[in-house]
């Protein structure tokens, strides 16, 4: 009896190591890819940003609207899945490649940009957005013209973002790096004057000036190029060729500008040509 009860513990805690692997705890986490997945629980997971006005934004009520959102729910629709099955989930930017490998997201739609030291962690489809790095500063500033000019200045980036490094190496070396975990909170060290600019890519500055523009002016000075990408499970080959195809589709038949003229068009933002798919 007492072997035979000890064969019963065994089996069970086989079977729920099994059910763990095999994804048990969320559509990320089976070694399915995201199309089989989608195909199988007409479902998905996606990280987006609630604190960018114009891109990825969660209203006061509840919802999501922005460019990105559209993106992700142009990308879903073209997996299968219906819009009342997407679960948006707040993907801040150190935490992306984490909540893809763990498998707390399908797929992240959230102003991401391409680059190599991320493509050793996560796959990227698209871009489906190319913008480039400016600062925002305060409305009555008139000192920070460029990159060249933040010597001694405070700036703000948000921690797992890509661009104060830069100012800091390639323009002002001397410059005040200070690492926020969020956007907002960068903004309210702006307004106070605790910090005297923020850097980030021009699309998302633009959608801050437009929502203050009696607080904030953006600088206007473009220094590099930032390829948004959506990134999934790496590896994950079939999942990136049914995104591109979702992108190349909403570029085609209109609904790419149509979403970028009714999130960005009202910020006076000057929309970009389309991109080439360069992810396959």
């Amino acid at each position: 009896m007492r072997f035979t009860r000890m064969l019963r513990v065994g089996a069970a805690v086989t079977a729920l190591a099994l059910a763990a692997a095999c994804g048990g705890g969320g559509g990320g986490n089976s070694g399915k890819s995201l199309v089989q997945r989608a195909k199988d629980t007409k479902k998905v997971s996606i990280g987006i940003k609630f604190d960018q006005p114009g891109l990825g934004q969660k209203t006061p009520d509840g919802k999501y609207e922005g460019f990105d959102i559209d993106v992700a729910r142009y990308v879903a629709k073209e997996l299968g899945v219906d819009e009342g099955n997407i679960e948006f989930k707040k993907a801040e930017s150190a935490q992306r490649e984490n909540m893809i490998e763990k498998g707390e997201v399908d797929y992240v739609v959230g102003t991401y940009s391409i680059n190599d030291k991320r493509k050793e962690k996560v796959s990227f489809a698209g871009p489906y957005f190319i913008t480039g790095q400016d600062l925002l500063v305060r409305a009555d500033n008139t000192d920070i013209t460029g990159p060249e000019t933040l010597d001694g200045k405070k700036l703000c980036s948000v921690k797992g973002s890509t661009p104060a490094q830069k100012i800091k190496s390639d323009f002002s070396k001397q410059a005040e790096l200070q690492e926020y975990g969020g956007y907002s909170e960068c903004l309210a060290g702006l307004s106070s004057g605790k910090l005297d600019a923020l850097t980030t890519d021009s699309v998302i500055l633009a959608g801050y000036a437009a929502q203050n523009p009696n607080k904030f002016r953006l600088v206007g000075k473009v220094f590099t190029e930032e390829k948004y990408g959506i990134g999934l499970k790496k590896g994950d080959n079939e999942g990136r060729d049914a995104i591109n195809k979702a992108i190349e589709k909403m570029i085609a038949d209109g609904a790419w500008k149509a979403s970028l003229e009714k999130h960005l068009g009202p910020a006076g933002y000057k929309i970009p040509d389309p991109p080439a798919i360069t992810e396959k």
